[in-house]
């Protein structure tokens, strides 16, 4: 991570968060003075070396702000007087986001579990199971002989025997346990019991519409500091209540030659670096499902054979209001 700043009739500020960066390279592209470098993305994205995708020369950074606005994903902030452009209305401004529908979420975690980034944090609340089943039960120590059958089948773990040394070796203090806030009333400890000692009675369906319906809540959200809007999350959600924005549209393709083609299992350079697991080696070749890519290009860039194609339409970033800044954002992130 690099913090530069420079001082005069404006401060300004340059600040680069790694944990952001994707290694895309776009920053790189539009920098207008060359100042910023894309390190060896392979290596760092393989953890064989521990550096900063990207570096910046402090000596002619002219800090314009092309880099921090061009970045989708939030990697470079220029502020200039402690404000960030972003928050400027006269700087251009990605309209990318992932958005939840706290109505229509289930807390169910599918999302939470794909996510690439580790961007989701997801909390569900669960009911009191005791207070979702009625029974009694009831154990004759005279009869029980410890033999432990009903405490090993128990399926919710709600039974416990402990076998306790005395003085005299030959007698055990036995003493049987059935904790009621885990037990289901499922009756299997009767069942098993091969002595009869287990009295048992579940009332939970009798007394169904006394115990209240069941309420699941939580909270899912997803941070958009490492979100790279992949649509992982969306495209997984049962009840479609997660929708993404990208910033691009278009297409990414392979186009082999006769002197160069995809290596596949010995090569696998893109499948390391992309930041949305979009892509797998199926026989032997890789393979992009666009429905999980947001068109980065960082897999264009990790190539070592320059097989990989990537045509952007169009994108998210709107309110570009210098003729020159158009230009080269167009030339860089457009590719037109």
């Amino acid at each position: 991570m690099f913090n530069i700043e420079r001082d005069g009739d404006e401060y300004r500020n340059l600040r680069y968060k790694d944990v952001n960066c994707v290694g895309c390279g776009i920053c790189v592209d539009v920098c207008p003075t060359s100042s910023l470098k894309l390190g060896p993305i392979v290596p760092i994205a393989r953890g064989l070396i521990e550096m900063d995708l990207v570096s910046v020369n402090q000596d002619s950074c002219v800090f314009c702000g092309l880099c921090s606005v061009a970045c989708p994903f939030d990697a470079l902030s220029l502020s200039i007087d402690g404000e960030d452009i972003k928050e400027n209305k006269s700087y251009p401004l990605w309209e990318t986001e992932t958005d939840v529908d706290d109505e229509e979420c289930m807390y169910c975690g599918r999302c939470y579990s794909i996510c690439p980034r580790d961007s989701i944090l997801f909390e569900r609340r669960l009911p009191n199971p005791a207070d979702l089943v009625r029974g009694e039960i009831d154990i004759d120590e005279e009869k029980c002989i410890y033999c432990s059958f009903c405490a090993d089948l128990c399926p919710a773990g709600a039974i416990s025997i402990k076998n306790i040394p005395t003085s005299t070796v030959d007698v055990l203090n036995n003493s049987i346990e059935v904790d009621l806030s885990k037990c289901i009333f499922c009756g299997v400890c009767k069942r098993v019991c091969p002595e009869d000692a287990i009295k048992q009675v579940c009332s939970t369906c009798m007394l169904k519409d006394e115990i209240e319906i069941p309420e699941i809540t939580g909270k899912t959200f997803i941070s958009d500091e490492t979100c790279v809007k992949c649509s992982w999350c969306s495209e997984i959600c049962p009840v479609d209540a997660i929708t993404v924005t990208k910033p691009f549209t278009g297409t990414l393709e392979l186009v082999e030659t006769e002197e160069k083609v995809c290596k596949g299992d010995s090569c696998h350079a893109c499948m390391d670096v992309c930041p949305c697991n979009a892509v797998s080696i199926v026989d032997g070749k890789s393979v992009t499902n666009l429905d999980f890519c947001n068109l980065c290009g960082a897999c264009v860039t990790a190539c070592p054979q320059d097989i990989r194609s990537l045509t952007r339409d169009s994108m998210k970033l709107t309110n570009i209001n210098s003729e020159s800044w158009t230009e080269i954002l167009n030339s860089s992130l457009i590719g037109k």
